[in-house]
This record gives structure tokens, sequence and C-alpha cells, in this order.
């Protein structure tokens, strides 16, 4: 299903919801949960947090949705209720967060992320996200990003979502998000440099 029609259903599910359909709203939450649960687990760092993160954002946008008035796409509302949700957590547990070196791999936007990165290492052998240790290094890479560059990168690219998009999300102004996607793009960048750089002294 193109992005177009799946916003033109959402509309019909969140009016339908509205209106007091609750397999309506059940099918909202079947159509996000994946990704309000991955983009909390990247935000969060632990499966539990993300759980929780999960619940109370559908939790907030059923008692919310009366309030929803369309002028942004359901998604984006309900990103934004997420990631308000992740950074309440973050400042009420006041920890430096822990990098795991187990956490998921980009499951979506991976191509978006190979065109992004490819020109750097064309002709390294190993130029390609496919291979599992530079994927490796690639996610933990991610998990490294300041917080705020962490959050734009991923509604980006693991979301899809466009940079107009992650401004309305994260209330922020559109350089603002061009400002950190860019400096994500060169700490990443710059990360896997120095991984094919050492892969290279060892071979």
């Amino acid at each position: 299903m193109s992005e177009g029609l799946m916003s033109v259903y959402d509309e019909i599910l969140v009016k339908k919801s509205q209106e007091g359909d609750y397999l309506s709203f059940e099918e909202l939450v079947k159509r996000y949960e994946s990704k309000i649960y991955n983009l909390a687990y990247r935000i969060m760092g632990n499966k539990e947090d993300a759980s929780d993160v999960l619940q109370e954002t559908f939790l907030q946008a059923f008692r919310k949705l009366s309030s929803f008035k369309g002028k942004a796409k359901f998604s984006t509302w309900l990103y934004r209720i997420a990631v308000n949700i992740c950074l309440m957590k973050k400042r009420k547990k006041k920890k430096m967060e822990i990098v795991s070196l187990d956490l998921p791999i980009l499951t979506k936007k991976e191509d978006e992320i190979k065109r992004e990165l490819r020109d750097d290492w064309s002709r390294s052998p190993l130029a390609t996200l496919e291979h599992e240790e530079v994927k490796k290094t690639l996610s933990q890479a991610i998990d490294l990003l300041p917080e705020e560059y962490r959050t734009v990168f991923l509604l980006r690219g693991l979301n899809g979502l466009s940079n107009q998009e992650v401004a309305k999300v994260l209330g922020i102004s559109l350089a603002a998000v061009k400002s950190r996607l860019h400096r994500a793009r060169l700490f990443l960048r710059d990360k896997l440099s120095q991984y094919f750089r050492e892969y290279g002294s060892r071979a």
C-alpha cells in the first residue's frame, strides 16, 4: 500500500474510532505498534521501557483521539506522542544511557541508508550493509549518537518520515531537522570509515 493510500485509510480508521468503533482503533494499533516499539526501543535502549512506551502511547492516543483534528497525519501525531513519552521517561531516569552491543539492526529503510553511505566506500569490498559486521557497527554507531541527533535520524531512517513530518513530531524548525540529520550522517560516516580503516589494517 502506498503512503498516500495508507494516510487515507488511517483517516477512515480514525474517524470510525472517534465514532466509537473500537475495532477500528485496534486496526490502528496493529498498523503502528511495531514501528512505535522499534522507535521506543532505539531511544530507550531496553525492551521493558520500550514496551511501557508502546502501551502508554496508545493509551494516550485513545484518550486524546477526540481532540485529533487531522491537521497533521495520524502517524505524525502518534510519533509525537511516543517521542514525548520517551523523553519524559529519560528525564525521570536521569541516568547515562548504556549502549548495548546486541540492539536490533535497522529493518526499515536500509536501502536509503545504503544510498547515503555507498559513495564513501564504493571501492571497498565491504561496501554493502548486507555484511553482518558492518550492520552491527552501524547499529552501535546509531546508539552512540547524541539523543537529539539519534531521534531525528531514527524518525527519518527507521520510520521513513519526511523532514517536515519530523519537524512537526519534535516541535522544531525544518532547518534544525536538516542540521541534526546532517550531523548524524557525518557521525555515522566517520564511524564506518573508522571501521573500514581498521578492517583494512587487519587484512
